[in-house]
């Protein structure tokens, strides 16, 4: 088919061609007759040439017969160009399954590179877990009860700086618990060791977090930076921190016989007991910061 009659016409071929009338077909023919007739392209050359082929075009339109024969030509020509496209979308599909079964020959094995990457996180894991038990096992449980192992002690045996596993002997009194609410960005290591380098070197920080608060461990290089800390740092307004000694330090040159009996008031808020105290601090520190703000 080299020719598509309706589309001399300027009119919709296929199946929207075949619905026209014989009146909407006349009238578009009359529309393009007086645009195309060779009175009015008296400089086309091809005129006359353009004005035949759109009387043939209509004459076969408006016979019966002859336009049910082309619509019938037309409808077996679309349905070979659809069949003929869907080969070519298989034909490509299959060329681009060839070159990926190509590629995947050639590319690394996906489950070695897995179980390499899988035993390089679990190596790391595994030095991370032994340095963090290595300095306080069972920090959790030793929180002022005095027995388990980790920081129960006077002393608390934590791994050397050298890496080499050796246990060296950290002052308890050079060790700060350090509590805030969980509220905006919170508190990272990195911002406690800012804070609390000003007083004086840190030697490292655990973090330990819930739903609704956070704790640290900050470890001081010496016990009058832990005391100078203690005192100092507040951390921001909007989420305050409450920063107690571990072990509060015992000034021997002023001894006081009575409190020589007593335990340490901070080392009896154990459990809930010391859970209440944290919340009752925080709260007061949260209400001043908020005075401070209006």
């Amino acid at each position: 088919m080299e020719v598509d009659h309706y589309g001399v016409l300027g009119l919709p071929s296929g199946e929207e061609g075949a619905n026209l009338t014989a009146k909407e077909i006349t009238k578009a023919y009359r529309e393009k007759a007086r645009d195309l007739h060779p009175d009015k392209r008296k400089d086309d050359p091809n005129a006359h040439e353009n004005f035949i082929k759109l009387k043939s075009s209509y004459e076969i339109l408006v016979d019966e017969k002859a336009r049910k024969l082309f619509d019938d030509l037309l409808r077996v020509k679309h349905e070979q160009q659809r069949r003929s496209a869907q080969q070519d979308s298989k034909r490509r599909k299959m060329m681009s399954d060839l070159e990926d079964r190509e590629c995947a020959s050639f590319a690394p094995d996906p489950v070695v590179m897995a179980k390499e990457e899988e035993k390089r996180i679990a190596r790391k894991l595994k030095e991370e877990i032994a340095r963090i038990r290595a300095m306080h096992a069972n920090k959790g449980a030793s929180m002022g009860t005095g027995s388990g192992s980790g920081l129960n002690q006077d002393n608390v045996g934590r791994k050397g700086s050298n890496g080499g596993g050796a246990s060296v002997e950290l002052d308890k009194e050079k060790v700060l618990k350090v509590s805030w609410e969980k509220i905006g960005e919170g508190y990272t290591a990195e911002k406690l060791r800012q804070l609390f380098s000003r007083f004086g070197d840190v030697e490292d920080i655990v973090i330990k977090s819930s739903k609704k608060k956070g704790s640290a461990l900050v470890v001081m290089a010496t016990k009058e930076a832990a005391i100078a800390a203690t005192g100092s740092v507040t951390g921001d307004l909007n989420n305050p921190l409450l920063v107690m000694p571990l072990k509060p330090t015992i000034v021997a040159d002023f001894p006081a016989p009575q409190k020589a009996e007593e335990p340490d008031r901070f080392s009896n808020l154990v459990g809930a007991g010391f859970q209440a105290f944290e919340d009752s601090v925080l709260s007061k520190l949260k209400k001043a910061a908020e005075k401070q703000q209006k």
